[in-house]
């Protein structure tokens, strides 16, 4: 079936497109852009008038907890809730049940999403193995079965020297290391921020220095070793400095943000309820404010979910026993319209490259752009449709957020992968 969308605002950072036309897709190809194009008998004509129409989303930070986890979220109800949430590639992190540390693990969750996710789904692997920090997870063999970066997420590996090896292996297959900065030996039983409401609340806090010591760490080990080092859901303002400065001095290292904080500082926090608690922690306003800077001057290039579902009853733990996390597939797009787009924070332009475009960039993807001829992976957004958060109607298994009754602006209309839609709403 051929699709044509109709009367959209074509944002395309690729060619620097932003006008108003038609977009037809044919064979799962970009075939035509241009002002007023006809339908022909059969074709699917979607309305986008009044919408931006994007390159498909991309979330570089996903926890899919397939295998082993599958009770919080698997490859078929995690993909559904990114294609309800415009995205048309997603990135699953490897701190799975067993880890993603080998090929034959990868090729698990990438036969599994060819055969039954409506978008696709990329495996990273593991930088050790089993996430131990103690030898290294077999990277080359993972490289084969199509991983698209390494990453230790949910924790870092400690040992310098181990993780350096792992770099060069990185740097000489041209793939990213995608890092979670938290210094094991400094975040103690810390489960929110320190400061003055961590004290007030009697809770164990975590520094800013538990992201930043290994965030410096990790960029001059990438200096040393000429990998790129994509630092995963930074939350400090002296990531975002480290960032600029690693700019300036020309390495690749690149930075993502998640929605919750850009969004949430820990005087949001409520200490009752554990869907506020999540890694890194909700920091403070002047931290808010650089994170949001770093995004609006183009320091911070991405912003990612950090999708992390769990049950209902994890959830219901005190903050100090429950775990970090919440889920953000079907809440990024419109959580970034209302606190960004909307309050002319970032241009329309700036949301499709740091949602699609530069996330392709960072993993070599021939996705994330509009040109004719390109895969037809395109996102269509309302801007202005407000809409009530209501986590009962996610697609996720996990309903694990603090944005629950949350009244925001950017309804996802339609999600197109590889030229067949993935999701319509109606």
């Amino acid at each position: 079936m051929n699709i044509l969308i109709k009367n959209g605002r074509i944002i395309d950072p690729a060619t620097r497109t932003d006008q108003i036309g038609d977009l037809y897709i044919e064979g799962g190809k970009i075939k035509e852009i241009s002002e007023d194009i006809t339908p022909a008998n059969g074709d699917k004509v979607i309305d986008a008038s009044g919408c931006y129409v994007m390159p498909g989303l991309i979330d570089l930070h996903v926890h899919l907890r397939d295998p082993g986890l599958t009770y919080k979220e698997d490859v078929v109800s995690g993909s559904k809730a990114a294609a309800k949430g415009g995205f048309t590639t997603i990135l699953a992190m490897p701190n799975t049940k067993p880890v993603i540390d080998e090929g034959d693990r990868v090729r698990y969750v990438h036969n599994k999403a060819a055969e039954l996710a409506p978008v696709h789904v990329l495996q990273i692997g593991a930088v050790t193995k089993g996430q131990a920090g103690e030898r290294l997870a077999d990277i080359e063999g993972m490289i084969k079965q199509g991983i698209p970066a390494i990453s230790e997420d949910g924790k870092s590996v400690m040992n310098a020297a181990l993780y350096k090896e792992a770099m060069k292996i990185a740097a000489k297959h041209d793939i990213p290391v995608f890092a979670h900065c938290e210094d094991r030996n400094m975040v103690g039983k810390g489960c929110v921020n320190e400061d003055a409401h961590a004290r007030e609340n009697g809770l164990p806090g975590i520094s800013n220095a538990v992201e930043d010591v290994i965030a410096a760490r990790d960029i001059i080990l990438a200096k040393e070793t000429g990998v790129r080092l994509h630092l995963c859901h930074c939350s400090t303002k002296d990531s975002v400095k480290m960032i600029a400065l690693a700019k300036e001095e020309g390495l690749p290292v690149t930075g993502e943000v998640c929605p919750h904080h850009f969004t949430l500082t820990s005087d949001d926090m409520d200490a009752n309820n554990s869907n506020y608690k999540m890694n890194p922690p909700l920091r403070t306003k002047e931290d808010k404010e650089a994170l949001i800077e770093g995004l609006k001057n183009d320091i911070i290039d991405v912003i990612s979910t950090d999708h992390a579902p769990h049950s209902r009853e994890e959830k219901n733990e005190p903050i100090t026993k429950a775990p970090f996390g919440i889920v953000g597939l079907e809440t990024s797009v419109a959580l970034t319209i209302t606190e960004l787009v909307d309050k002319g924070i970032l241009t329309p332009m700036q949301m499709a490259e740091k949602m699609s475009y530069n996330p392709a960039r960072i993993i070599g993807s021939d996705r994330g752009n509009l040109k004719v001829g390109s895969p037809a992976d395109v996102t269509v957004i309302n801007p202005e449709e407000e809409y009530v958060i209501d986590s009962m109607t996610f697609l996720s298994k996990g309903k694990n957020t603090p944005f629950n009754g949350w009244k925001v602006k950017g309804v996802v209309r339609a999600t197109i992968c590889d030229g067949k839609i993935a999701y319509l709403y109606e």
